[in-house]
Protein backbone atom coordinates (compact mmCIF):
# COMPACT_ATOMS: atom_id res chain seq x y z
CA UNK A 1 0.00 0.00 0.00
CA UNK A 2 1.10 3.65 -1.09
CA UNK A 3 2.04 5.13 2.19
CA UNK A 4 -0.60 7.56 4.04
CA UNK A 5 0.34 11.31 3.23
CA UNK A 6 -1.32 15.08 4.32
CA UNK A 7 -3.95 15.89 1.48
CA UNK A 8 -4.07 19.15 0.89
CA UNK A 9 -6.79 21.97 -0.57
CA UNK A 10 -7.08 25.19 -0.89
CA UNK A 11 -10.50 27.38 -0.28
CA UNK A 12 -10.67 30.35 -1.70
CA UNK A 13 -13.21 33.37 -0.06
CA UNK A 14 -11.86 36.27 -2.23
CA UNK A 15 -12.80 39.54 -0.23
CA UNK A 16 -13.68 37.63 2.95
CA UNK A 17 -15.87 34.91 4.16
CA UNK A 18 -17.64 33.84 7.62
CA UNK A 19 -15.55 35.64 10.09
CA UNK A 20 -13.72 37.95 7.66
CA UNK A 21 -16.21 40.43 7.00
CA UNK A 22 -13.61 43.13 6.99
CA UNK A 23 -11.15 41.19 4.27
CA UNK A 24 -11.47 43.61 1.58
CA UNK A 25 -10.45 46.43 3.42
CA UNK A 26 -6.69 44.86 3.31
CA UNK A 27 -4.85 46.63 0.85
CA UNK A 28 -3.09 43.62 -0.16
CA UNK A 29 -6.55 41.86 -1.30
CA UNK A 30 -7.97 42.97 -4.42
CA UNK A 31 -11.39 44.93 -4.53
CA UNK A 32 -12.93 42.38 -7.42
CA UNK A 33 -10.58 39.00 -5.68
CA UNK A 34 -14.46 37.02 -6.16
CA UNK A 35 -15.07 37.95 -9.66
CA UNK A 36 -11.66 38.19 -10.83
CA UNK A 37 -11.05 35.15 -12.57
CA UNK A 38 -7.77 36.30 -13.46
CA UNK A 39 -7.34 36.44 -8.95
CA UNK A 40 -8.78 32.70 -9.05
CA UNK A 41 -6.26 31.27 -11.84
CA UNK A 42 -3.39 32.89 -10.16
CA UNK A 43 -4.24 31.54 -6.67
CA UNK A 44 -4.99 27.97 -8.04
CA UNK A 45 -1.14 28.25 -10.32
CA UNK A 46 0.19 28.64 -6.91
CA UNK A 47 -1.64 25.96 -5.14
CA UNK A 48 -0.41 23.44 -8.24
CA UNK A 49 2.99 25.10 -7.84
CA UNK A 50 3.33 23.65 -4.11
CA UNK A 51 1.48 19.92 -5.43
CA UNK A 52 -1.82 20.28 -3.67
CA UNK A 53 -4.57 18.29 -4.29
CA UNK A 54 -7.32 20.40 -4.78
CA UNK A 55 -8.94 23.90 -5.22
CA UNK A 56 -12.38 24.14 -3.60
CA UNK A 57 -15.04 26.36 -4.54
CA UNK A 58 -17.80 26.77 -1.88
CA UNK A 59 -21.34 28.46 -2.76
CA UNK A 60 -24.62 29.54 -1.24
CA UNK A 61 -27.79 30.91 -3.34
CA UNK A 62 -29.29 33.26 -0.99
CA UNK A 63 -27.97 36.73 0.77
CA UNK A 64 -29.04 39.25 2.24
CA UNK A 65 -27.21 42.78 3.24
CA UNK A 66 -25.67 40.92 6.54
CA UNK A 67 -23.42 38.04 4.76
CA UNK A 68 -19.86 38.52 4.38
CA UNK A 69 -18.86 40.41 1.58
CA UNK A 70 -17.30 37.18 -0.71
CA UNK A 71 -20.98 35.91 -0.96
CA UNK A 72 -22.29 39.31 -1.89
CA UNK A 73 -20.76 39.03 -5.13
CA UNK A 74 -19.02 35.78 -6.79
CA UNK A 75 -18.89 33.80 -9.50
CA UNK A 76 -20.41 30.85 -10.02
CA UNK A 77 -18.12 27.46 -8.94
CA UNK A 78 -18.72 25.68 -12.55
CA UNK A 79 -18.13 28.70 -14.42
CA UNK A 80 -15.14 29.37 -12.41
CA UNK A 81 -13.71 25.91 -12.30
CA UNK A 82 -13.72 25.38 -15.68
CA UNK A 83 -11.69 28.32 -16.77
CA UNK A 84 -9.00 27.72 -14.15
CA UNK A 85 -8.99 24.28 -15.88
CA UNK A 86 -7.51 25.29 -18.94
CA UNK A 87 -5.19 26.91 -17.11
CA UNK A 88 -3.76 24.06 -14.82
CA UNK A 89 -2.93 20.99 -15.39
CA UNK A 90 -2.85 18.61 -11.64
CA UNK A 91 -4.52 20.32 -9.91
CA UNK A 92 -8.27 18.74 -8.76
CA UNK A 93 -10.98 21.28 -9.07
CA UNK A 94 -14.17 20.87 -6.23
CA UNK A 95 -17.16 22.96 -6.52
CA UNK A 96 -20.27 23.33 -4.51
CA UNK A 97 -23.72 22.42 -5.58
CA UNK A 98 -26.77 21.91 -3.73
CA UNK A 99 -29.13 18.66 -4.80
CA UNK A 100 -31.93 20.93 -3.15
CA UNK A 101 -32.38 23.14 -5.81
CA UNK A 102 -30.40 21.12 -8.63
CA UNK A 103 -32.19 19.03 -10.77
CA UNK A 104 -29.94 15.33 -11.42
CA UNK A 105 -29.75 15.69 -14.90
CA UNK A 106 -28.37 18.69 -15.78
CA UNK A 107 -25.81 18.47 -12.61
CA UNK A 108 -24.42 15.17 -13.99
CA UNK A 109 -24.02 17.07 -17.30
CA UNK A 110 -22.00 20.40 -16.00
CA UNK A 111 -20.33 17.92 -13.44
CA UNK A 112 -19.08 15.64 -16.24
CA UNK A 113 -18.34 18.72 -18.88
CA UNK A 114 -15.85 19.56 -15.87
CA UNK A 115 -14.25 16.36 -15.47
CA UNK A 116 -13.88 16.10 -19.71
CA UNK A 117 -12.21 19.94 -19.38
CA UNK A 118 -10.42 19.10 -16.83
CA UNK A 119 -9.29 15.50 -17.98
CA UNK A 120 -10.26 13.52 -14.90
CA UNK A 121 -10.10 16.11 -12.19
CA UNK A 122 -13.65 17.47 -10.76
CA UNK A 123 -15.12 16.89 -7.95
CA UNK A 124 -18.68 17.57 -6.63
CA UNK A 125 -19.15 18.73 -2.69
CA UNK A 126 -22.48 17.62 -2.54
CA UNK A 127 -24.89 19.78 -0.23
CA UNK A 128 -28.02 20.48 0.97
CA UNK A 129 -28.42 23.97 1.47
CA UNK A 130 -29.18 25.52 5.31
CA UNK A 131 -30.36 28.64 3.72
CA UNK A 132 -34.36 29.04 3.91
CA UNK A 133 -34.74 31.71 1.99
CA UNK A 134 -32.77 30.29 -0.80
CA UNK A 135 -36.30 28.38 -1.41
CA UNK A 136 -37.62 31.88 -2.75
CA UNK A 137 -35.53 32.17 -5.37
CA UNK A 138 -36.53 28.77 -6.73
CA UNK A 139 -40.39 29.06 -6.06
CA UNK A 140 -41.36 27.36 -3.50
CA UNK A 141 -42.57 28.85 -0.29
CA UNK A 142 -40.65 27.37 2.26
CA UNK A 143 -37.17 25.49 2.29
CA UNK A 144 -37.37 21.57 2.81
CA UNK A 145 -37.47 20.04 6.74
CA UNK A 146 -34.24 18.09 7.26
CA UNK A 147 -35.23 14.81 6.66
CA UNK A 148 -36.61 15.16 3.41
CA UNK A 149 -33.66 17.29 2.47
CA UNK A 150 -30.63 14.95 3.19
CA UNK A 151 -32.98 11.82 1.98
CA UNK A 152 -33.51 13.62 -1.47
CA UNK A 153 -30.03 14.32 -1.24
CA UNK A 154 -28.98 10.27 -0.94
CA UNK A 155 -31.69 9.96 -3.74
CA UNK A 156 -30.06 12.65 -6.13
CA UNK A 157 -26.49 11.57 -5.47
CA UNK A 158 -27.35 7.98 -6.68
CA UNK A 159 -29.30 9.08 -9.78
CA UNK A 160 -26.05 11.33 -10.83
CA UNK A 161 -24.11 8.31 -10.29
CA UNK A 162 -26.23 6.57 -12.45
CA UNK A 163 -26.33 9.28 -15.45
CA UNK A 164 -22.31 9.21 -14.94
CA UNK A 165 -22.55 5.40 -16.27
CA UNK A 166 -24.38 5.83 -19.42
CA UNK A 167 -22.09 4.86 -21.49
CA UNK A 168 -19.47 2.25 -21.55
CA UNK A 169 -15.83 2.85 -21.58
CA UNK A 170 -15.66 1.35 -25.21
CA UNK A 171 -18.91 2.28 -25.77
CA UNK A 172 -16.90 4.41 -29.06
CA UNK A 173 -15.26 2.60 -31.53
CA UNK A 174 -15.19 5.95 -33.94
CA UNK A 175 -14.15 2.34 -37.07
CA UNK A 176 -14.69 4.29 -39.81
CA UNK A 177 -14.05 1.35 -41.92
CA UNK A 178 -17.00 -0.62 -40.07
CA UNK A 179 -18.59 3.15 -40.56
CA UNK A 180 -19.48 2.82 -36.65
CA UNK A 181 -19.15 5.38 -34.16
CA UNK A 182 -21.21 4.14 -31.19
CA UNK A 183 -21.93 0.33 -30.13
CA UNK A 184 -25.12 0.81 -29.28
CA UNK A 185 -25.11 -1.98 -26.81
CA UNK A 186 -22.89 -0.05 -24.79
CA UNK A 187 -25.80 2.62 -24.16
CA UNK A 188 -27.84 2.70 -21.52
CA UNK A 189 -30.85 4.68 -20.27
CA UNK A 190 -30.74 4.84 -16.48
CA UNK A 191 -34.99 4.86 -16.39
CA UNK A 192 -34.74 5.35 -13.06
CA UNK A 193 -38.10 5.84 -10.90
CA UNK A 194 -37.34 7.39 -7.11
CA UNK A 195 -39.60 8.86 -4.73
CA UNK A 196 -38.43 12.33 -5.08
CA UNK A 197 -36.86 12.00 -8.96
CA UNK A 198 -37.98 10.09 -12.21
CA UNK A 199 -35.18 10.23 -14.82
CA UNK A 200 -34.83 8.48 -17.75
CA UNK A 201 -31.45 9.18 -19.28
CA UNK A 202 -29.19 8.23 -20.39
CA UNK A 203 -26.46 11.25 -20.53
CA UNK A 204 -25.35 12.35 -23.62
CA UNK A 205 -21.68 12.47 -22.45
CA UNK A 206 -19.24 9.40 -21.87
CA UNK A 207 -17.23 8.87 -18.28
CA UNK A 208 -13.88 10.69 -18.19
CA UNK A 209 -9.92 9.65 -17.65
CA UNK A 210 -10.97 9.16 -13.80
CA UNK A 211 -14.33 7.13 -14.34
CA UNK A 212 -16.70 10.02 -12.45
CA UNK A 213 -16.13 13.22 -10.62
CA UNK A 214 -15.10 12.22 -6.98
CA UNK A 215 -17.92 12.95 -4.25
CA UNK A 216 -17.18 14.76 -1.81
CA UNK A 217 -19.79 16.21 1.17
CA UNK A 218 -19.69 18.56 4.58
CA UNK A 219 -22.64 17.45 6.81
CA UNK A 220 -21.96 17.89 10.75
CA UNK A 221 -25.48 16.17 11.94
CA UNK A 222 -26.47 12.69 12.57
CA UNK A 223 -28.04 12.40 8.95
CA UNK A 224 -25.17 14.19 7.16
CA UNK A 225 -22.95 11.89 8.77
CA UNK A 226 -25.19 9.14 7.79
CA UNK A 227 -25.05 10.75 4.20
CA UNK A 228 -21.16 11.29 4.36
CA UNK A 229 -20.65 7.47 4.82
CA UNK A 230 -22.65 5.88 2.00
CA UNK A 231 -21.88 8.60 -0.77
CA UNK A 232 -18.88 10.73 0.14
CA UNK A 233 -14.74 9.98 -0.99
CA UNK A 234 -14.15 13.25 0.57
CA UNK A 235 -15.55 15.25 3.51
CA UNK A 236 -15.11 18.73 4.38
CA UNK A 237 -15.08 18.69 8.16
CA UNK A 238 -15.43 21.65 10.19
CA UNK A 239 -13.00 23.42 12.65
CA UNK A 240 -12.89 22.09 15.68
CA UNK A 241 -10.64 20.74 18.94
CA UNK A 242 -8.81 18.15 18.41
CA UNK A 243 -10.44 15.47 20.97
CA UNK A 244 -14.02 16.57 18.84
CA UNK A 245 -12.37 16.20 15.56
CA UNK A 246 -10.74 12.76 16.34
CA UNK A 247 -14.12 11.46 17.78
CA UNK A 248 -15.85 13.01 14.12
CA UNK A 249 -13.30 11.08 12.09
CA UNK A 250 -13.26 7.96 13.54
CA UNK A 251 -17.43 8.01 13.83
CA UNK A 252 -17.49 8.24 9.84
CA UNK A 253 -14.91 5.99 8.91
CA UNK A 254 -16.53 3.94 11.71
CA UNK A 255 -20.68 3.94 9.28
CA UNK A 256 -19.02 3.64 6.41
CA UNK A 257 -17.49 0.22 7.17
CA UNK A 258 -20.51 -0.90 8.40
CA UNK A 259 -21.93 -0.28 5.41
CA UNK A 260 -19.23 -2.06 3.43
CA UNK A 261 -17.32 0.52 2.24
CA UNK A 262 -12.95 0.88 2.53
CA UNK A 263 -12.61 3.51 5.23
CA UNK A 264 -9.27 4.53 3.62
CA UNK A 265 -11.47 5.55 0.71
CA UNK A 266 -13.41 8.32 2.84
CA UNK A 267 -10.86 11.14 2.83
CA UNK A 268 -11.64 14.02 5.94
CA UNK A 269 -10.39 17.31 5.02
CA UNK A 270 -10.09 19.90 8.17
CA UNK A 271 -11.26 22.88 7.69
CA UNK A 272 -8.23 25.47 9.35
CA UNK A 273 -6.82 28.67 8.67
CA UNK A 274 -3.21 28.39 9.77
CA UNK A 275 -1.38 32.06 10.95
CA UNK A 276 1.95 31.51 10.75
CA UNK A 277 4.68 34.32 12.03
CA UNK A 278 8.31 34.31 13.18
CA UNK A 279 7.42 33.16 16.87
CA UNK A 280 4.39 31.47 18.43
CA UNK A 281 3.87 34.89 20.38
CA UNK A 282 4.08 36.63 17.40
CA UNK A 283 1.25 34.40 15.34
CA UNK A 284 -0.76 34.44 18.44
CA UNK A 285 -0.95 38.21 18.64
CA UNK A 286 -1.63 38.31 14.64
CA UNK A 287 -4.37 36.40 14.99
CA UNK A 288 -5.79 38.75 17.69
CA UNK A 289 -4.94 41.45 15.69
CA UNK A 290 -6.98 39.88 13.08
CA UNK A 291 -10.08 39.19 14.92
CA UNK A 292 -10.26 42.60 16.83
CA UNK A 293 -9.93 44.11 13.01
CA UNK A 294 -13.04 42.83 12.19
CA UNK A 295 -14.65 42.18 15.92
CA UNK A 296 -17.91 44.38 15.14
CA UNK A 297 -20.78 42.98 17.36
CA UNK A 298 -23.51 44.40 15.32
CA UNK A 299 -22.23 42.25 12.17
CA UNK A 300 -21.56 39.25 14.43
CA UNK A 301 -25.71 39.59 15.23
CA UNK A 302 -26.54 39.13 11.06
CA UNK A 303 -24.05 36.58 10.69
CA UNK A 304 -25.53 34.63 13.67
CA UNK A 305 -28.53 34.17 11.82
CA UNK A 306 -27.53 31.86 9.32
CA UNK A 307 -27.57 28.71 11.24
CA UNK A 308 -31.74 29.69 11.88
CA UNK A 309 -32.02 30.23 8.08
CA UNK A 310 -30.57 33.59 8.07
CA UNK A 311 -33.13 34.94 10.85
CA UNK A 312 -33.18 38.44 11.98
CA UNK A 313 -31.84 38.51 15.76
CA UNK A 314 -32.12 42.58 15.94
CA UNK A 315 -35.76 42.63 16.27
CA UNK A 316 -34.75 40.74 20.02
CA UNK A 317 -34.19 42.92 23.34
CA UNK A 318 -30.19 42.00 23.26
CA UNK A 319 -30.71 41.36 27.22
CA UNK A 320 -33.78 39.26 27.54
CA UNK A 321 -33.04 35.56 27.33
CA UNK A 322 -32.27 33.89 24.29
CA UNK A 323 -35.45 33.60 22.10
CA UNK A 324 -37.42 30.55 21.29
CA UNK A 325 -36.28 29.86 18.05
CA UNK A 326 -36.00 26.14 17.98
CA UNK A 327 -38.32 25.52 15.34
CA UNK A 328 -36.12 27.70 12.80
CA UNK A 329 -33.22 24.67 13.49
CA UNK A 330 -35.23 22.13 12.01
CA UNK A 331 -35.34 24.02 8.28
CA UNK A 332 -31.37 25.59 8.76
CA UNK A 333 -28.09 24.81 10.02
CA UNK A 334 -29.87 22.67 12.45
CA UNK A 335 -26.47 21.21 14.51
CA UNK A 336 -25.10 24.64 14.68
CA UNK A 337 -28.29 25.77 15.93
CA UNK A 338 -29.55 23.29 18.39
CA UNK A 339 -25.67 23.71 20.16
CA UNK A 340 -26.51 27.68 20.39
CA UNK A 341 -29.78 26.92 21.96
CA UNK A 342 -28.84 24.32 23.89
CA UNK A 343 -26.15 26.06 25.72
CA UNK A 344 -27.93 29.29 25.81
CA UNK A 345 -30.77 27.79 27.83
CA UNK A 346 -28.23 25.73 30.35
CA UNK A 347 -26.27 28.77 30.95
CA UNK A 348 -29.05 30.94 31.36
CA UNK A 349 -27.89 33.48 28.45
CA UNK A 350 -29.22 36.49 26.97
CA UNK A 351 -29.42 37.17 23.18
CA UNK A 352 -26.16 39.18 23.99
CA UNK A 353 -24.15 36.97 25.67
CA UNK A 354 -25.14 33.70 24.16
CA UNK A 355 -23.77 36.33 20.36
CA UNK A 356 -20.63 37.03 22.35
CA UNK A 357 -19.92 33.48 24.09
CA UNK A 358 -20.64 32.00 20.37
CA UNK A 359 -18.07 34.90 18.44
CA UNK A 360 -15.36 34.98 21.31
CA UNK A 361 -11.55 34.67 20.39
CA UNK A 362 -10.57 31.45 18.98
CA UNK A 363 -7.27 30.90 17.41
CA UNK A 364 -6.63 28.35 15.06
CA UNK A 365 -4.97 25.33 16.14
CA UNK A 366 -2.37 25.83 13.83
CA UNK A 367 -0.72 29.05 14.79
CA UNK A 368 2.49 29.43 15.24
CA UNK A 369 6.10 30.01 14.26
CA UNK A 370 6.62 27.19 10.88
CA UNK A 371 8.03 24.72 12.99
CA UNK A 372 4.77 24.79 15.64
CA UNK A 373 2.67 24.47 12.78
CA UNK A 374 4.27 21.63 11.46
CA UNK A 375 4.38 19.93 14.72
CA UNK A 376 0.73 20.39 15.07
CA UNK A 377 -0.51 19.44 11.58
CA UNK A 378 1.16 16.31 11.87
CA UNK A 379 0.05 15.21 15.60
CA UNK A 380 -3.16 15.63 14.06
CA UNK A 381 -2.45 13.62 11.04
CA UNK A 382 -0.70 10.68 12.99
CA UNK A 383 -3.48 10.64 15.61
CA UNK A 384 -6.19 10.30 13.26
CA UNK A 385 -7.84 13.67 13.32
CA UNK A 386 -7.82 14.56 9.72
CA UNK A 387 -6.43 12.92 6.36
CA UNK A 388 -5.99 16.24 4.51
CA UNK A 389 -6.23 20.11 5.51
CA UNK A 390 -8.52 22.57 3.33
CA UNK A 391 -6.75 25.71 3.88
CA UNK A 392 -8.29 29.22 3.96
CA UNK A 393 -6.05 31.85 3.80
CA UNK A 394 -6.90 35.87 4.12
CA UNK A 395 -4.13 37.53 1.55
CA UNK A 396 -1.94 35.83 -1.29
CA UNK A 397 1.10 36.29 1.29
CA UNK A 398 -0.27 34.05 3.77
CA UNK A 399 -0.19 31.22 1.39
CA UNK A 400 2.52 31.81 0.42
CA UNK A 401 4.65 32.07 3.81
CA UNK A 402 2.50 28.86 4.82
CA UNK A 403 3.88 27.05 1.57
CA UNK A 404 7.11 28.49 1.30
CA UNK A 405 7.83 27.75 5.21
CA UNK A 406 5.73 24.92 6.72
CA UNK A 407 5.01 22.78 3.93
CA UNK A 408 8.90 22.05 3.42
CA UNK A 409 9.16 21.13 6.89
CA UNK A 410 6.23 18.77 6.60
CA UNK A 411 8.14 17.44 3.33
CA UNK A 412 11.26 16.88 4.93
CA UNK A 413 9.12 14.18 7.21
CA UNK A 414 7.54 12.39 4.57
CA UNK A 415 4.12 13.81 5.19
CA UNK A 416 3.30 15.51 2.36
CA UNK A 417 4.27 13.85 -1.27
CA UNK A 418 7.03 15.72 -3.45
CA UNK A 419 5.25 16.00 -6.81
CA UNK A 420 2.43 14.72 -8.46
CA UNK A 421 2.56 10.94 -9.21
CA UNK A 422 -0.91 11.33 -11.06
CA UNK A 423 -2.96 13.23 -13.50
CA UNK A 424 -6.27 12.46 -11.74
CA UNK A 425 -8.00 13.79 -9.10
CA UNK A 426 -8.74 10.05 -8.20
CA UNK A 427 -5.35 9.49 -8.46
CA UNK A 428 -4.05 12.25 -5.74
CA UNK A 429 -6.22 10.93 -3.55
CA UNK A 430 -5.58 7.44 -4.08
CA UNK A 431 -9.17 6.55 -4.62
CA UNK A 432 -10.40 3.79 -7.08
CA UNK A 433 -12.01 4.05 -10.45
CA UNK A 434 -15.39 3.09 -10.10
CA UNK A 435 -16.57 0.31 -12.64
CA UNK A 436 -19.34 1.38 -14.89
CA UNK A 437 -22.20 -0.33 -13.30
CA UNK A 438 -22.74 -2.05 -16.74
CA UNK A 439 -20.27 -3.64 -17.67
CA UNK A 440 -19.33 -4.65 -13.73
CA UNK A 441 -23.21 -6.56 -14.34
CA UNK A 442 -21.70 -7.89 -17.67
CA UNK A 443 -19.05 -9.59 -16.08
CA UNK A 444 -20.97 -10.56 -12.94
CA UNK A 445 -23.45 -12.56 -15.69
CA UNK A 446 -20.89 -14.01 -17.62
CA UNK A 447 -18.97 -15.53 -14.41
CA UNK A 448 -21.71 -16.31 -12.76
CA UNK A 449 -25.11 -16.98 -14.32
CA UNK A 450 -26.96 -17.79 -11.59
CA UNK A 451 -26.13 -14.28 -9.80
CA UNK A 452 -27.93 -11.07 -9.60
CA UNK A 453 -26.12 -7.91 -9.92
CA UNK A 454 -28.48 -5.21 -8.47
CA UNK A 455 -25.97 -2.45 -8.40
CA UNK A 456 -27.71 -0.55 -11.85
CA UNK A 457 -31.15 -0.77 -10.08
CA UNK A 458 -30.31 1.05 -7.03
CA UNK A 459 -27.45 3.35 -8.32
CA UNK A 460 -24.57 1.73 -6.39
CA UNK A 461 -21.49 1.30 -8.36
CA UNK A 462 -18.34 -0.95 -7.29
CA UNK A 463 -15.52 -0.03 -7.41
CA UNK A 464 -12.17 -1.97 -8.63
CA UNK A 465 -9.92 -2.29 -5.33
Amino acid sequence: MAKRTIKLGLSLYGVGGPGQHGLWKDPRVPKNASIDIAWYIEQAKKAEAAKFDTLFIVDSLFINETYPSHYLNRLEPLTLLSAVAVHTQYLGLVGTLTTTYNSPFNLARRFASLDHISKGRAGWNVVTSFDVGASKNFGLDKHLDYATRYDRALEHVRVVQGLWDSYEDDAFPADVERGVFLDPSKLHALKHRGHHFSVEGPLNLSRSRQGQPVIFQSGQSEEGRNLAAHIAEGIYAAPGAFAERQAYYADVKQRAQRLGRNPDHVLIFLGASPVVANSDAAALQLARDVFESDNDFARKLGQFGRSFGAYDFSQHDLDAPFPDVGDLAERGGRTNAQKIIDQARAQHLTLRETVLQFTQFQPSPFTGSPETVAREIERWFEQRALDGLNLGFRTTQDLDQFTGEVLPILRAKGLVREDYTSETLRGHLGLPIPDNRYTAQTHSEVNSPTRHHTGAQHGIATSRR
